[in-house]
């Protein structure tokens, strides 16, 4: 599911969810959904630490999906599926977004994107082409977030190549660990998408960003962590996310992975990307020193763990001494780990491991 992304974009699409009916009845409109699934198309905006003002849309029915992911937070997929359909028409889509984006820009608040981001696969809609277009007039930078699962079609590609930023999602380059985590559509073979990945890499104009979600004893081993990498190395994407669930997940079972392996990801992924970023759950906006310690130390860890020395040039920027550190250590809210002799801080994220029941 894209909703996989730990944005506020992502909460956005499960929270407008109100459609009626069942999700294996969208072949036409709306017939069977009523006018509240129009007018809930789209909402926002959200901040999005990656697209700044982010106004969703909504264009896939709930939990219909190509894949089934055992961390997805709107929980199982009630309706797995790779065929491409007509959701809703591509006019009543504009429409909505259009008298979202009147009434926002009414109200003197920015849109930064506008961004696809349904509670399904945004690529099942086989009007996803004819809607960009449609929204294209109103001069606003267009973001579609994708597992990839269908890139491999050519017309897939296509579509996706009219956006102005694409998230892809890669966890696994090894059929097993996918296989346990995305459980993906039966008819779906990983070999055919990483190579549709590659080739919509080749032939996109616009910002490519992946990301990678980890789950403890699946994926976030060194040796599968390192052939993501390598992989998306061969892509050149302007960004790639390292990320973890950070609410309650479909499968209860499953756990986000350590601090230590978060940490080892990360260092493994630098070695051969140029931009990585952690999305682990805090939404703090610094990134550079404001003064404030602590609240520089929280926000910059979450995206990046930081080097023992780094941390050290920070606090002396903020005019404060390692007490902060022993502090932030004995709450609980930043964790000591290691890399190759070195030593890194970063922020202290929740287990989503749930007792069933």
């Amino acid at each position: 599911m894209v909703s996989s992304l730990l944005d506020a974009e992502c909460l956005g699409a499960a929270g407008v969810s109100i459609y009626g009916g069942d999700a294996d009845d969208g072949v036409n409109s709306l017939v069977h959904r009523g006018r509240e699934a129009i007018e809930h198309i789209a909402y926002g905006p959200v901040p999005s630490r990656r697209l700044g003002q982010s106004l969703g849309i909504n264009n896939i029915p709930p939990k219909t999906c190509s894949y089934s992911c055992v961390y997805c937070q709107l929980g199982k997929t009630i309706s797995v599926r790779v065929e491409r359909e007509q959701f809703y028409r591509p006019e009543e889509i504009a429409s909505n977004v259009k008298a979202k984006i009147e009434k926002v820009r009414g109200r003197g608040e920015p849109i930064d994107y506008l961004t696809f981001v349904p509670d399904g696969e945004t690529t099942l809609d086989t009007n996803l082409g004819k809607e960009i277009d449609l929204l294209k007039p109103f001069d606003i930078k267009i973001a579609i977030i994708t597992n990839a699962s269908l890139i491999w079609h050519e017309d897939v590609k296509r579509d996706l190549q009219k956006a102005d930023w694409v998230s892809l999602k890669v966890d696994a380059i090894s059929k097993e660990p996918w296989h346990h985590i995305d459980h993906p559509h039966k008819q779906l073979n990983l070999d055919e998408i990483l190579e549709g990945v590659l080739e919509f890499s080749r032939i996109f104009k616009g910002k490519l960003v992946t990301e990678s979600m980890l789950i403890q004893g699946i994926n976030d081993n060194r040796q599968e962590v390192k052939r993501i990498a390598d992989f998306l190395a061969e892509l050149k994407p302007c960004m790639s996310y390292l990320s973890i669930p950070t609410r309650p997940p479909a499968r209860r079972t499953i756990s986000a992975a350590s601090e230590e392996n978060v940490n080892m990801a990360y260092q493994l992924f630098t070695e051969r990307l140029n931009n990585v970023e952690c999305l682990i759950g805090y939404e703090g906006n610094a990134f550079a020193s404001t003064g404030n310690a602590i609240d520089d130390l929280l926000s910059i860890t979450s995206v990046h763990p930081m080097r023992e020395e780094g941390v050290e040039e920070l606090l002396k920027k903020d005019n404060a001494g390692w007490d902060v550190i022993k502090e932030l250590l004995k709450d609980g809210r930043l964790i000591e780990t290691n890399y190759e002799r070195k030593r890194f801080y970063m922020r202290k994220f929740s287990r989503t491991r749930n007792r069933a029941g």
